[in-house]
């Protein structure tokens, strides 16, 4: 079983209640969704709260995810990465916040492990982006490492809405490509 067969078969039984599938479909998914949290957000209580959000809303709406051919990662990080774009949006500009101590104190830094794992696959995304025409890879970096939403994208490249959605799927689909080599 393909780790996509699995994380349908465990969002199929949270469709039904499954608490145990909810479980581990959080032990599988939770870095990456918390790492998609951060990067939009870039506060880390923030990020914590938008992944808590995200794992309700999968506990809700398990039922709505249809196995369509496409990885049920997309539906979790689209879901999650719309979350916290709404959450940064609603966010009230900082002016003057105070340090608080306790991130002074622990260093949220992944450890040597997951750096190790992180430059390897940021690597392969890399290559996986240049493989892209220049103005696709810079709309996908845009859109899902900077949180900007579609219709900025648009706006700010004189695109039609639905055009920048037609390029960002389909510069999706080669990534998707890409990565499975």
């Amino acid at each position: 079983m393909t780790p996509q067969d699995e994380i349908e078969a465990l969002l199929a039984r949270i469709a039904m209640g499954d608490r145990k599938a909810f479980s581990n479909l959080y032990d599988r998914t939770s870095a990456k969704l918390f790492g998609i949290c951060l990067r939009v957000l870039k506060d880390r209580a923030e990020a914590e709260e938008a992944l808590q959000e995200a794992f309700l809303r999968i506990w809700n709406r398990a039922d709505l995810y249809r196995s369509n051919g496409y990885s049920p990662m997309t539906w979790l990080i689209t879901l999650t990465r719309n979350i916290a774009i709404d959450r940064r949006r609603r966010r009230k500009p900082a002016t003057g916040e105070a340090l608080d101590a306790a991130d002074l104190v622990a260093d949220p830094a992944p450890g040597p492990e997951a750096q190790a794992a992180a430059r390897s696959t940021s690597a392969q995304i890399v290559a996986c982006l240049d493989e892209l025409p220049s103005d696709r890879a810079r709309m996908v970096r845009r859109a899902y490492l900077d949180g900007i939403s579609y219709a900025e994208l648009a706006e700010s490249t004189g695109t039609k809405l639905n055009t920048v959605r037609t390029w960002l799927r389909r510069s999706l689909m080669q990534l998707r490509e890409c990565m499975a080599r």
